[in-house]
């Protein structure tokens, strides 16, 4: 036990936190803008699959990982593009359209690397590139502080500024405005001259592109590979992030470094003699229980809010 509290409350354990929360909170961040525009981006998953897989393809044949880092936002961009032609164009079923990009990424990525390679689930053929590390100077020195925050791929930093930048985006903005507008009532702002699809086409391309950065730092920062279903149901984990944080952006990265905090958890304790299965079930669980208390809470809250109604209809009386 002394061993569990001895990794729990170490400096290494604070690091893989924000290393394991990165690819959920991008994740998150993308359900959280096209939820805000009223539209459920179910296909976050697959979006990231498509994107960890160009990323590795593109960079083992140009060498560079900022090309493949470009190319896997530029599908996972696509995928959403695709997935909002269909839905706003043709009214396919927003839930349909994404289970059905989950599908055709989980299969899709594993031919395609069969093809491209010939490998059978993991690029171990192609030398892909990663991404760089960032060690900040005079951080990388603070006792503490140094050892947690600095030292992480670069698109980790990307990410917590992600969540500033999304802030603003919502808050200070007109896109950001109309995104809220939409998503708060759609008929209302049709009426004063919002284009409510072109909108929320918008949302869905800001939500891929989060999506496709949370694919690639899965294959080149996270590893250095493409492996089949890599993101291992982390863009749903994304999705159960954003509802916990009740649609709001400090509450969305907030459940994020929960649920991130759970996967390294479970990482953690591998070293102990605890079965493997019983240990990969620990973040799935814990974002199991967060679900339960959040329709919990929800659920009381539209009580109280019922009860208020109530209360003014029979003062009325």
């Amino acid at each position: 036990m002394s061993n569990f509290f001895d990794i729990l409350f170490s400096t290494d354990f604070a690091f893989s936190v924000l290393r394991v929360m990165t690819p959920i909170l991008f994740a998150a961040l993308g359900a959280l803008i096209s939820n805000k525009a009223g539209i459920v981006n179910i296909g976050l998953e697959g979006t990231m699959l498509v994107s960890a897989l160009t990323g590795v393809i593109v960079s083992a044949y140009t060498g560079s990982a900022w090309v493949g880092l470009l190319a896997g936002i530029l599908a996972g961009v696509a995928i959403a593009a695709l997935l909002g032609f269909f839905t706003l164009k043709f009214k396919t079923h927003i839930i349909l359209g994404g289970i059905a990009v989950n599908m055709f990424a989980s299969g899709g990525t594993v031919f395609i690397l069969y093809l491209v390679s010939g490998d059978k689930g993991a690029s171990t053929s192609l030398k892909s590139a990663t991404l760089p590390s960032l060690h900040i100077p005079l951080l990388q020195d603070i006792p503490v502080l140094g050892p947690i925050l600095s030292g992480h791929n670069v698109l980790t930093y990307v990410s917590l500024v992600s969540v500033a930048g999304l802030y603003y985006l919502l808050a200070k903005t007109p896109l950001g405005l109309r995104i809220r507008s939409v998503g708060e009532n759609p008929q209302a702002a049709q009426s004063v001259g919002v284009r409510v699809n072109r909108v929320q086409f918008v949302s869905l391309l800001i939500s891929g592109f989060f999506a496709a950065l949370g694919g690639a730092y899965m294959s080149m920062g996270y590893l250095s590979l493409f492996t089949r279903d890599m993101t291992a149901g982390r863009g749903w984990i994304g999705i159960a992030a954003e509802a916990v944080g009740r649609s709001t952006t400090i509450g969305t990265f907030l459940s994020s470094l929960l649920f991130g905090a759970a996967d390294a958890l479970a990482n953690a304790l591998q070293i102990l003699k605890i079965p493997a299965e019983l240990v990969g079930t620990t973040p799935y669980v814990v974002t199991v229980i967060g679900l339960v208390v959040y329709a919990v809470a929800e659920t009381k809250m539209k009580k109280r809010k019922m009860t208020k109604k109530e209360l003014k209809k029979a003062k009325q009386v």
